[in-house]
């Protein structure tokens, strides 16, 4: 009963009955609205500014630089976008692959090229390593190929997406960029 007497009591009021016309205050000039917007070309204390710039973009660095390694969408590079090319990350982690040695492996050649009795053998050794690099790169195509059709459809793979799980096969899994987001055999769905 009060909230009606105090809602009647409200409308018999002049501000509440009459309606504000326009938009209830007066036209800025434009002298005042240009003086509101003008800002200096150069800050007045540089020196500050500077810091408060390069903390920023440091800042941003290393949001990027955290997210691309965690794998976050939107801080990696356009190679590395898209739900097939997760996939394909997600499988090659999984899988232990002969690729991720041929780095420690070439180096190995390389010292033993210097022994004059190991020379020769170390070609031999290197080139057979290579094929079985080969051969281990086609078993991840094939079987990833059959993988993605699988989840995404017959004839639905990007351009490019194998050839990108066998350049991520051949680095060593430390020095993978994204960091893998899986375990070993851990193969996605």
């Amino acid at each position: 009963m009060a909230a009606g007497k105090e809602s009647a009591n409200n409308a018999s009021t002049p501000e509440a009955t009459t309606p504000v016309v326009g938009k209830g205050q007066a036209t800025p000039r434009r002298k005042d609205r240009e003086a509101a917007n003008k800002r200096p070309l150069v800050p007045t204390d540089r020196k500050l500014a500077r810091e408060q710039s390069r903390a920023a973009a440091t800042e941003a660095r290393n949001r990027a630089r955290i997210g691309l390694a965690a794998g976050e969408e939107r801080y990696l590079p356009a190679r590395d976008r898209g739900p097939q090319r997760k996939f394909a990350r997600d499988y090659v982690d999984a899988r232990y692959s002969i690729g991720e040695l041929l780095v420690p492996f070439m180096i190995l050649v390389i010292v033993f090229s210097f022994i004059r009795s190991a020379e020769s053998l170390s070609v031999y050794v290197m080139w057979a390593f290579i094929a079985l690099v080969f051969i281990d790169s086609m078993f991840l195509m094939v079987g990833l190929r059959r993988r993605l059709e699988a989840k995404f459809g017959k004839g639905s793979m990007e351009r490019g997406v194998r050839w990108y799980a066998i350049m991520r096969g051949v680095q060593m899994r430390v020095m993978r960029m994204p960091k893998p987001q899986v375990g070993r055999r851990q193969y996605p769905s």
